[in-house]
């Protein structure tokens, strides 16, 4: 009984250990792939075209529709993804809940953080997976349920828990909780005439159902508290849906009160920003953070929030999400005193857990959705926030397949960086990925496919179990060793030692046996119980001692644990600190290296093109060179002609003078009777001396000849032939070419005695004489005139004609 007794004590003193820090060099070898399900929504109408068919359980078809298909060998394709789950169309929430959401709650109670987000095409049915409708909740309000159904009756006080500014939570005495009590409860709450709290009946229905299903093994020891956030990420800025904004009473929107009265006087919401804790998660700075202690409590805040979500029309659903909202349920939980009625007063004591839910915005192009002005530029960030989403899995499949160390853009986007500790640290990421199987929403469901395949590659570390000590088990509130129960069972045992009372009943007056056997019995128990209360005593001295010293020796092995803890922990923040430093040198390193590589690229495209250019030029100038050449040589000849030619024409004799006819006795002729000449026969007929005859004119017999004759024959007036001798003197140009320039002419004509002329009458016939010479009036010779040849140039002959007028001689 002692040493059972002594073991207890100390088990109940023994405290719970600290929380680890989450480091982000984790064991890598247990890690969880992304657990990616698909969901996929009926379809509006029966008669709408599908290109969506789940064929298992695992895998969905896509296939396009008419108006998309792309063939291939006479046969369109058909694609086939395949998920950890597929839900189809007849899928209720509860079976999805039981899936994808409980196994995130259940860890969420033992310590560990979870993230859900639902993504896909506007109009997939995200919100209403997330939410629900009225009678059938969603995953957020059933995630409520399970949550406060598990820790019902181990919740703590209201405030006895309290948040603080550094995303981290709180341990107040009861006298600070019951004050922080006081003061809530003296704020009015609207009651109904019954004098029941109202509750908003748009959100009544969706937490009516419960399937009341909650953890079986809770930790009994430790209370627990909930907290919630609700945020919203829009335009990439972050707003609190929770925040309550004061009036500002200075600057009354006029505008806005024709339109609300109890927000007239509001200031428009400020955006957040984010940091990161001592344990590398992130969170919102001053983001507001509620305790709730029922469903109804939470799922209310969770509604109040969303009716300051935005929300507006577009052309692909009628209440369109564009911004991504962000639901937290924090839980906190420490375990209890040796008593088990106060939480421990220390901050180490105390486990933090966090469940993130996340609504997407749908993704679609801006040209289907119509949108303009603030609607354009909404679903600008959206595409954009979601592509960044995209880029960061990308980055870490790659990093995790290929061993590469890339950095990961989580700071690009504001709903990539505050989950950049999910990805980095431990717990567990899950996503729905709901479809619409519409023929209108073939390409947009088609990348949704390939983001959410891709997405499964990605690994997350798991979640290490942190044991939760409290109190031992089936001692819920600790035992009380000075209850009744205790000393009842104490004395039971105790008299079971003492020896067995006598009779005591007196039969006879003269008995003396009985009152002296009945005294020395007593005696015995009484000397007995002296014996066990001195040695109890000295036990309890015993017990004293070696407990004082069993608490000096923890306190100095504490102290010297805290001693040894500190300098660790100056040597790993030095550590920390040189790692980051060097971390921080790195990036800056690469980023440097990517610059350089860069710039490097460019320089040697320009070396390129400046090589190119050069070779072109190169050729051009040797082109140009070898024109220029030719252009010599050619210019060389022609110089050369040039000068022979002025050289022949220098040297050529003067033009002669025209001389009489008398005086050309001697010298040679060319006499030039064209083919067509008739000769006459007279008497008298022109007759030259050395004279060379052509019947066409010719260049080398006027350069052998100083006089030139042409005979011409024409009719004459009276019908007799006419014979002219046309003279020139021939000589040479400065070309080297020969002239004629003609001097005179002399006239042969035929005449009859008679004086009569031949006349030819058209109505008597024609005799052959007439008829003959008629065919003389047909004859004509024409005169060529001298040619001027231009040997030897490179212009080709040329010609020139030099004609003097007709002169007859008297």
């Amino acid at each position: 009984l002692k040493s059972n007794s002594f073991q207890f004590f100390i088990f109940s003193r023994t405290k719970t250990p600290r929380k680890p820090v989450l480091k982000k060099s984790s064991n890598t070898s247990l890690k969880d792939p992304v657990g990616v399900y698909c969901r996929v929504r009926p379809l509006s109408a029966q008669d709408q075209e599908c290109c969506i068919e789940v064929i298992s359980e695992t895998t969905v078809q896509i296939h396009p529709p008419d108006g998309y298909r792309i063939f291939r060998n006479g046969e369109y394709r058909e694609m086939q993804y395949t998920f950890k789950e597929v839900f189809g169309t007849l899928v209720t929430q509860k079976a999805l809940f039981d899936v994808v959401a409980r196994p995130l709650v259940e860890d969420l109670i033992r310590g560990k953080n979870g993230l859900l987000f639902t993504y896909g095409v506007t109009g997939s049915g995200k919100t209403h997976t997330m939410t629900g409708s009225p009678g059938d909740g969603g995953l957020l309000p059933r995630c409520l349920d399970m949550i406060f159904n598990s820790i019902g009756p181990f919740q703590a006080k209201r405030f006895v828990f309290k948040v603080d500014d550094k995303n981290g939570v709180d341990v107040q005495c009861e006298v600070d909780a019951l004050l922080e009590r006081q003061k809530r409860d003296a704020i009015p709450i609207p009651k109904t005439p019954s004098g029941k709290r109202q509750i908003d009946p748009e959100f009544a229905d969706m937490i009516s159902v419960r399937d009341h299903c909650k953890v079986e093994e809770v930790e009994e020891d430790n209370v627990y508290s909930v907290f919630v956030s609700y945020i919203e990420i829009y335009n990439n800025y972050i707003y609190d849906l929770l925040e309550e904004i004061p009036f500002d009473p200075i600057k009354p929107n006029l505008a806005v009160c024709q339109l609300d009265l109890n927000h007239a006087l509001c200031r428009p919401p400020q955006s957040k920003v984010l940091r990161e804790d001592q344990n590398h998660n992130m969170y919102v700075i001053g983001c507001t953070e509620v305790e709730v202690k029922s469903t109804e409590e939470a799922f209310e805040v969770f509604w109040r929030g969303q009716k300051k979500r935005r929300i507006a029309n577009t052309q692909l659903n009628r209440e369109s999400s564009r911004s991504h909202s962000v639901f937290m349920i924090k839980l906190a939980q420490a375990p209890l005193d040796a008593d088990g009625d106060n939480v421990l007063q220390e901050r180490e004591q105390i486990t933090l857990s966090q469940l993130s839910l996340v609504d997407l915005a749908g993704s679609e192009r801006t040209n289907r959705t119509k949108a303009e002005g603030n609607r354009l530029r909404e679903a600008g960030n959206i595409n954009q926030s979601l592509m960044t989403l995209r880029t960061c899995i990308e980055v870490l499949r790659e990093n995790q397949m290929y061993g590469t160390n890339k950095m990961v853009p989580y700071r690009d986007s504001k709903l990539t960086h505050l989950f950049k500790n999910y990805f980095d640290g431990e717990g567990k990421v899950r996503m729905i990925v709901c479809v619409n199987p519409k023929a209108e929403d073939y390409e947009e469901s088609l990348q949704v496919m390939r983001f959410a395949e891709m997405t499964q590659e990605v690994e997350v570390a798991r979640p290490v179990d942190k044991p939760l000590f409290g109190l031992t088990p089936g001692h819920p509130r600790g035992l009380d060793l000075d209850s009744p129960g205790i000393e009842q069972s104490v004395a039971e045992m105790l008299l079971q030692n003492f020896p067995p009372l006598p009779s005591c009943e007196l039969l006879d007056v003269n008995d003396d046996q009985t009152l002296p056997r009945l005294i020395e019995v007593l005696e015995k128990r009484h000397r007995m119980r002296q014996m066990l209360s001195e040695e109890f005593t000295k036990n309890v001295l015993a017990f004293k001692t070696m407990l004082q010293e069993f608490d000096s020796s923890i306190v100095s092995k504490e102290n010297y644990a805290q001693g040894k803890l500190t300098e660790k922990e100056k040597v790993i923040a030095g550590q920390k600190m040189e790692i980051e430093r060097l971390e921080k040198k790195t990036k800056t390193l690469e980023y440097k290296i990517e610059i350089l590589e860069k710039t490097t690229t460019i320089y040697e495209e320009d070396k390129r093109n400046l090589q190119q250019e050069l070779e072109s030029k190169s050729q051009k100038l040797q082109r140009q060179a070898s024109d220029k050449r030719r252009l010599e040589a050619r210019l060389q000849g022609m110089v050369t002609e040039t000068t022979m030619k002025w050289e022949k024409e220098c040297t050529a004799p003067p033009v002669r003078l025209r001389h009489r006819r008398s005086r050309s006795a001697g010298e040679r002729w060319v006499d030039h009777k064209p083919p067509s000449n008739v000769p006459t026969e007279t008497v008298m007929q022109p007759h030259v001396p050395h004279a060379i005859t052509v019947a066409a004119a010719n260049e080398k017999a006027l350069a052998k000849c100083d006089k030139y004759m042409l005979t011409h024959q024409e009719l004459a007036s009276d019908g007799e032939i006419e014979t002219k001798l046309i003279k020139g003197d021939v000589y040479r140009t400065r070309g080297g070419g020969q002239a004629v320039q003609f001097t005179d002419i002399e006239t042969l004509k035929q005449e009859s005695p008679t004086g009569r002329k031949r006349r030819s009458s058209p109505s008597s016939p024609t005799p052959p004489e007439d008829a003959a010479e008629s065919e003389w009036t047909d004859v004509e010779t024409r005169c060529s005139v001298a040619v001027e040849m231009r040997a030897g140039s490179n212009l080709g002959p040329g010609y020139q004609h030099h004609a003097q007028p007709k002169r007859r001689k008297p």
